[in-house]
């Protein structure tokens, strides 16, 4: 069993990826397993810079193969807004709540054939001496005009997604799963998992 460490403390992420990966024959620690792994500073301004920043020191102060993600809310009519700041929109990082009120309010005029948006995640998989491997999932979407579901977290009750035609926060974890951004980024690894294409990485 290859172990990988997840670069986050984010307990609904973790879940996602042990769901996602539980066949793929690696066991997904989380970062609450380690001590003195510090905080990592997202300052990139590509989903592609953090991932792989937060990976690689991960990867680093805990001695085993990690695994980041960075990922976020890309809507057309605000030219690509929130992107790298989804987590942060509303200026305090993880605020749900006051991320989604922003975004509604920045979307109050536009009619609903302007409202597309797609869901992006960057995976990076790091281990020291390695060169950092990336994997990149998006899915298809629209903006809501309010939050619908009581499910997921982050955006998931304002994304209706074209696949499922609710939102991620009305769709059960196993739907969402099956076409969310970072389920199809996990797909990925999985696959080169599968396929040997990482044969090396772990040993």
């Amino acid at each position: 069993m290859r172990e990988l460490v997840l670069a986050t403390r984010n307990r609904h992420k973790l879940a996602e990826a042990r769901a996602i990966l539980s066949g793929a024959g690696v066991e997904v620690r989380g970062l609450e397993e380690f001590d003195d792994v510090p905080d990592v500073v997202e300052d990139r301004d590509t989903f592609e810079g953090n991932a792989a920043k937060k990976a690689e020191e991960v990867a680093h102060a805990t001695g085993s193969a990690a695994l980041a993600d960075d990922s976020g809310l890309v809507v057309d009519a605000l030219g690509g807004a929130p992107g790298v700041m989804s987590a942060r929109y509303a200026g305090r990082d993880g605020d749900s709540a006051a991320n989604n009120a922003k975004l509604l309010k920045k979307m109050k005029d536009i009619p609903d054939d302007g409202r597309a948006a797609r869901f992006v995640c960057v995976i990076a998989l790091a281990r020291e001496g390695r060169k950092t491997r990336f994997f990149r999932g998006e899915t298809l979407g629209r903006i809501g005009p309010e939050p619908r579901g009581e499910a997921g977290f982050g955006y998931d009750p304002l994304f209706i997604s074209d696949d499922l035609g609710v939102t991620f926060a009305e769709a059960g974890a196993e739907e969402k799963n099956a076409v969310s951004h970072r389920g199809r980024a996990l797909a990925a690894f999985a696959e080169a998992l599968e396929s040997g294409g990482l044969d090396g990485f772990f040993d």
